[in-house]
């Protein structure tokens, strides 16, 4: 968690041999455009900014002081290396200070030395990050200096040769510490077989046998533009810095995809404890003591964190009174918790006196056994957390901290909203959680420990792992073996009457999301119905038999939760997101909600002015206007042939008992209930089997119809004193059932699309027709399509649509080369993971799929099929489906 990265920054450099080396004073192509300003945003705010080539920009205007502070932070360290390439990552972070295609060996430090400033970079597990702090009226410089020792390092072989040497004059130094030197043994033990393995700084070996163009292999795979964050802290205007980002950076462009991490899976259980000894010339022992714990987005290490605190974090702490300062066993002792991007540990350091080895060891398993955090005192509780939130906020007191602490939150936790989220989880810690905590990492078996002794030392590895053993028995952790089981992997359960419960567990914040997914919505209506199912789900949350609408909604403020219905051409859904500790409150909402709503008279004439003046929005709107109409022109038959939300005289028309015979039909239908967060298991299974008994009903089935398509293809919308025209050119594709096509018709998409995409580059910026044109496709499980849209003056509608022709032409004419095909695979893989990171996403994902009857990693693998994909396939696509000819022609003019 965020302590545990600002705070161990500095240890893990030490340890892992990645020091600074330089001056230290003090501890796709292009965004949107226009660029956006920031005139009309408070001082001081953060803005965030994503590149077009995926590159997020992150700028704090604080004018404390006349400086700014310039950093890269690079998605690669050593865990992204193999180990034959151990180390690399950590040289090159040394050779792009032996000079740039711009600037010879020296000249970058004299350059910012010269304007008062100063520049360092640094290697971790799980990023590189290349810094500079100058005056106010340098940031350019300091902007030029860090993108250009990360892009044009020169790598120079006998500038490589020598820095070689230097790298393992630092590895010798690390190893002649007995921190690093334990560390590294840790490292091996705790994390083996994962690449956080091998030490930061590498082998000799591998630190030897680099060449240049190993490192330039090594940036061209992981030096993508995607993979980056630039964050920009100080004295700056926004607007010029973000300008300054684009016109440096704007125009890089990624090479290959890029997939996230997984985290390291603890193992449910362990054959520890491990020892091993190393002897060696020393004058006292050094003790380290290691277990596994979760990754570092885990909500888990709030707790973990107050934890270690109350056993070891500073001079108050339990075993260093105990140890230190009445039993007098010890030098010193500290406990801290180390979690890193993909897994994490808690470490136990202490330093004594060889004849004290056997006595202080047994003790301390003493210690270990009988813990319970009930012992804790509410001061000493108060105080610790105290120190935890000091900890986090003291970072802000220089610009250099400010951007660290900036930086680590958006590039590993997606914003300053975790900062939030980990002191909240921080305050809710209990001595109960503690204890559950405690007995799930800190346990014998998974204990891994590294003794250094001096030689001639009279301490056994047999004895220290008896005493272990003897003092420390393993507990009995059946309990705790059954719950992590139970949570290692996403199941799907069976329900009675053929609904489904599907569990997607993820740790990471002490939230859940639930989808309620059935099949129906516009699919159960008659045509003489059109809106009625989007105005029930409308109704459906104001209010159950024993809560008012008002009730619902302080209820739901009072518990920071969401709760929402929606209706879709095939699809019904109730959703819902809460803190996960509310769950025994918001789970009976959720069953009133479906099983006794309301449905009282006041609230449905609420929801039908809701639904009536959201119909007279949409069509103020040339878009909402045109997309309110888009599937009655497109559809005759089924679903897609009605207006999704009605007109205003069918919703002034439906009647109480209308929605309530509409909702005894539609809930019937079998569901599927996806849970995606923190959540218990059999608490959340016996609620979906309970609602699935209540409300489905044997044999209820629903049928995707095959629709049929209008023959009229053309039809003008009219908006008056409007300024542009909009032009949709559809064409009628398969749906998802055909796996293929569906695969083809997203790398077409994605290839078409953006602001890098032949849409754009050709009617945008070659011709100048339009501020807006891209690409769009829907499918659903039987029928979809694809469209080409532009937003362009009245007197250029013609030439638009001749430019769709004239690209669709090429298309056909053509084979795309293989860098738009390459393109478009990496906006697939980077769209789907953008747009699947919420709780809230990824159960929604799984409910609609399976109710749509796909397989939940249906998604995954159209992508995987996608990537596999021709420029001869997709050129056939191309001919197969988009025939200028028989294309739907949409348009709302003036």
């Amino acid at each position: 968690m965020p302590r545990t990265i600002l705070l161990l920054v500095g240890m893990l450099m030490i340890l892992t041999g990645c020091q600074s080396h330089m001056n230290k004073k003090d501890t796709t192509n292009r965004v949107a455009t226009p660029l956006p300003s920031f005139a009309d945003t408070a001082k001081g705010d953060t803005h965030i900014v994503k590149l077009k080539n995926g590159l997020t920009v992150l700028i704090k205007e604080d004018d404390r002081f006349p400086l700014v502070n310039v950093r890269l932070y690079v998605h690669a360290g050593s865990a992204y290396e193999t180990p034959q390439i151990a180390g690399i990552s950590h040289l090159l972070e040394h050779m792009v200070f032996k000079g740039t295609k711009k600037r010879g060996p020296g000249e970058t430090a004299r350059e910012i030395e010269s304007v008062g400033g100063s520049m360092n970079a640094a290697t971790s597990f799980d990023y590189t990050v290349y810094y500079v702090e100058v005056p106010e009226d340098k940031w350019t410089l300091g902007l030029d200096v860090v993108t250009d020792m990360a892009f044009n390092p020169a790598i120079d072989p006998a500038e490589l040769k020598s820095e070689k040497k230097v790298v393992l004059e630092e590895l010798e130094r690390g190893e002649d510490s007995p921190g690093s030197k334990l560390f590294k043994t840790l490292q091996g033990m705790v994390w083996k077989d994962s690449s956080y393995e091998w030490p930061i700084i590498g082998t000799r070996e591998t630190v030897t046998s680099f060449t240049q163009k190993d490192i330039r292999k090594y940036i061209a795979n992981f030096y993508q533009p995607q993979s980056m964050l630039l964050v920009v802290v100080g004295k700056v205007d926004p607007t010029q810095v973000l300008a300054e980002a684009e016109r440096v950076l704007g125009s890089l462009e990624n090479t290959r995809p890029v997939t996230p991490p997984e985290p390291i899976a603890i193992p449910v259980t362990s054959d520890g404890p491990h020892m091993v000894k190393l002897t060696g010339k020393w004058n006292k022992v050094y003790m380290g003591a290691a277990f596994p714990i979760p990754h570092g987005s885990s909500a888990k290490n709030a707790g973990l964190e107050l934890l270690a605190h109350l056993l070891g974090g500073d001079d108050t702490s339990t075993l260093y009174r105990k140890f230190k300062y009445e039993k007098q066993l010890v030098d010193d002792i500290s406990v801290s918790p180390l979690s890193l991007e993909r897994g994490g540990m808690l470490y136990i350091h202490a330093i004594l006196d060889v004849e004290k080895v056997d006595e202080f060891w047994s003790e301390l398993m003493s210690e270990m056994a009988s813990f319970d955090p009930a012992n804790f005192t509410d001061r000493e509780i108060e105080r610790a957390r105290l120190n935890l939130e000091d900890s986090l906020f003291l970072t802000k007191e220089t610009l250099s901290g400010l951007a660290g602490k900036l930086g680590y939150f958006q590039f590993f936790e997606n914003g300053e909203q975790a900062e939030k989220n980990y002191l909240f989880s921080l305050s809710q810690v209990n001595r109960k959680e503690m204890k559950t905590l405690y007995d799930e990492f800190i346990r014998p078996d998974q204990l891994s420990l590294c003794v250094l002794v001096p030689e001639e030392n009279g301490v056994s590895e047999e004895n220290i792992t008896a005493i272990t053993k003897a003092k420390w028995p393993a507990r009995n952790n059946t309990k705790i073996k059954k719950a992590v089981a139970e949570t290692i992997t996403d199941t799907e359960i069976e329900l009675p009457g053929g609904s489904k419960l599907v569990l997607l567990p993820d740790d990471t914040l002490p939230y859940t999301a639930i989808s309620v997914y059935w099949t129906g919505g516009d699919g159960n209506l008659d045509s003489d119905q059109q809106g009625l199912a989007a105005l029930t789900a409308k109704a459906l949350t104001r209010g159950t038999m024993t809560m008012s609408a008002t009730e619902i909604q302080d209820f739901l403020s009072d518990h920071a939760a969401s709760l929402g219905s929606i209706a879709g051409r095939n699809v019904f859904a109730l959703e819902s997101k809460f803190p996960t500790r509310f769950t025994d409150k918001i789970l009976p909402l959720m069953r009133d909600t479906l099983t006794s709503p309301a449905f009282d008279q006041k609230e449905i004439n609420r929801a039908k002015q809701d639904q009536i003046a959201g119909i007279k929005q949409r069509e103020d709107q040339p878009m909402g206007l045109a997309f309110r109409h888009l599937f009655p022109f497109l559809y005759k038959t089924g679903p897609y042939a009605l207006l999704h939300q009605g007109t205003p005289e069918d919703i002034e028309n439906f009647t109480n008992s209308d929605i309530m015979r509409f909702w005894g039909r539609q809930s019937m239908h079998p569901f599927v209930i996806a849970v995606c967060g923190q959540f218990d298991k059999e608490v959340i299974e016996t609620f979906a089997t309970d609602l699935s008994k209540t409300m489905t009903a044997p044999g209820t089935q629903y049928q995707f119809t095959e629709p049929e398509w209008n023959t009229d293809r053309e039809t003008t919308l009219h908006l008056a004193d409007r300024n542009q025209s909009h032009i949709l050119m559809i064409f009628p594709t398969p749906g998802k059932i055909d796996f293929d096509a569906s695969a083809d018709l997203d790398l077409l998409k994605a290839a078409l699309s953006g602001q890098s995409g032949l849409l754009f580059r050709d009617l945008r910026d070659k011709q100048g027709l339009a501020y807006t044109v891209t690409s769009m496709l829907w499918q659903s499980r039987n029928t979809g399509f694809i469209a080409l849209y532009i937003g362009t003056s009245p007197d250029k509608v013609d030439q638009s649509l001749e430019g769709f022709k004239a690209v669709l032409a090429d298309l056909t004419a053509k084979p795309l080369p293989e860098d738009e095909m390459e393109r478009a695979r990496n906006i697939l893989v980077g769209d789907y993971y953008q747009e699947h990171q919420s709780l809230l996403a990824r159960s929604r994902q799984a409910a609609s799929l399976l109710t749509q009857g796909f397989e939940r990693d249906f998604e995954q693998k159209l992508i995987d099929r996608a990537k596999s994909a021709t420029p001869q396939e997709i050129q056939a696509l191309v001919k197969k489906y988009m025939d200028p000819d028989k294309a739907y022609i949409m348009k709302v003019t003036p």
